[in-house]
């Protein structure tokens, strides 16, 4: 458990304060979390999702951790311009699933990047995934 949250929480948030001096003198500058849907506690506290029987304490609550991160980003960055956002891949395969998921690393990062490119009226605080589906936190 200690060793996911190292790196879902703890580390992202090591990362956001070594680098947000720079980040404040970027113009345009764009905070990416990647996320998943199974860190959503609106989704998980319905009986009906599909994933709910595998929200626990290690991977799903860290990264539920991380949206809660993510929104306290946003609020903090928000009158500066900076834009936060979390995003979920979907099940992507990578190593952590044993190459099972069922989309490509390519398809995965889509969201991500439509995120980091967001314009100056784009959104901050928000939970999505590709083509701008909302993730309810």
């Amino acid at each position: 458990m200690r060793a996911v949250w190292e790196t879902n929480v703890f580390g992202v948030l090591a990362v956001y304060q070594a680098m947000l001096p720079l980040l404040r003198e970027t113009p345009n500058a764009r905070i990416v979390n990647v996320s998943s849907g199974v860190g959503s506690l609106t989704r998980n506290a319905d009986p009906a999702f599909p994933y709910r029987s595998i929200f626990g304490p290690v991977y799903p609550a860290s990264k539920t951790a991380l949206n809660a991160l993510t929104l306290a980003m946003a609020i903090e960055l928000e009158p500066e311009g900076i834009k936060v956002n979390a995003v979920s891949p979907g099940y992507t395969k990578t190593n952590l699933n044993g190459y099972s998921g069922t989309e490509t690393v390519e398809e995965g990062a889509r969201e991500a990047v439509r995120v980091a490119l967001l314009d100056a009226d784009g959104p901050t605080g928000t939970f999505t995934r590709w083509k701008n589906d909302t993730i309810p936190w």
